[in-house]
């Protein structure tokens, strides 16, 4: 009876102890985490500390340069370039998240089958995956979006489309390396069912590549929403995006308003920039060797 009540008291601080071990042990990690954070603030709490109503008009202060009173200038609306940028992260953010949770679910559940089971659905599903990464992702992207509607839903529903070949590879691979491996066999002679050697014994042994792969397409995922934006595919106007401010924007960087593209232009910079450094710290996290 000690021991069973000692057990799930040391799990929660075994974890954070984990957790806290990664951050401390890699600076670039906790900066990563940091400026996650600080995007995971804006997108929560954004529209309720932004200064101005992001979607508000006024002629008589368009094109204003960055000041006391509009830190980021206006637009040639009239409106707050800032309130707009900080209100857009919680769309971006909404579509790379959602986006690359699809991909990633779907994509890990057809690789694991094709890699534990192979025959004929490993075949197929190659084909399949071979068929989509034949075409240029974001052209790809592009015609889905531009037959169903750019709205955020399709949107993201391309964007998860174009990244399921990334994450169905990923884990067939790994999954086919370790399906006969010592431990994988040790848990079937033990009595586990295939589903859940698979589901309970290999798949976490695979989770540690692929958490570096979901930071990458979280970073390119937002990419795709602003590249579908800019070119008129994506979120509508007047709704606050990153893709379409630094799209508007372009168009006066020759007459000298350089505020209007560069702040949205900054900040999809930075939160791609973030995903990108988080990748290491996330494999360390989810690795079960580096919790021995």
């Amino acid at each position: 009876m000690t021991q069973a009540t000692d057990i799930p008291g040391r799990k929660p601080d075994g974890a954070w102890a984990h957790l806290l071990h990664v951050l401390r042990e890699n600076p670039v990690t906790m900066l990563s985490f940091g400026m996650f954070a600080f995007f995971l603030l804006q997108a929560f709490f954004g529209a309720l500390i932004v200064p101005h109503d992001p979607l508000a008009t006024n002629a008589a202060n368009a094109l204003q340069p960055p000041n006391w009173t509009h830190w980021f200038g206006t637009d040639s609306l009239g409106r707050d370039v800032f309130s707009r940028v900080v209100v857009a992260t919680r769309l971006d953010l909404t579509i790379s998240v959602l986006a690359v949770a699809i991909s990633f679910v779907i994509g890990s559940v057809l690789g694991a089958i094709a890699g534990y089971w192979g025959g004929w659905i490993d075949a197929v599903l190659n084909r399949v995956l071979d068929t989509i990464m034949a075409f240029p992702l974001f052209v790809l992207a592009m015609g889905i979006v531009a037959a169903l509607g750019n709205t955020v839903e399709n949107i993201i529903y391309a964007t998860a489309l174009i990244n399921i070949p990334f994450y169905a590879r990923l884990v067939r691979a790994e999954v086919n390396i370790r399906r006969e491996a010592g431990f994988a066999l040790a848990a079937r002679l033990s009595g586990n069912s295939h589903f859940r050697t698979l589901a309970f014994h290999i798949f976490p042994n695979a989770l540690p590549p692929m958490m570096v792969q979901v930071s990458l397409n979280m970073g390119w995922a937002i990419l795709n929403a602003a590249g579908l934006s800019f070119i008129g595919l994506g979120v509508r106007p007047p709704t606050p995006e990153w893709g379409i401010m630094v799209a508007e924007g372009a168009n006066y960087i020759i007459s000298g308003h350089w505020w209007v593209a560069l702040f949205p232009g900054l900040w999809l910079m930075l939160a791609v920039f973030t995903f990108n450094l988080m990748g290491d710290g996330l494999r360390d996290i989810v690795d079960p060797r580096r919790r021995t």
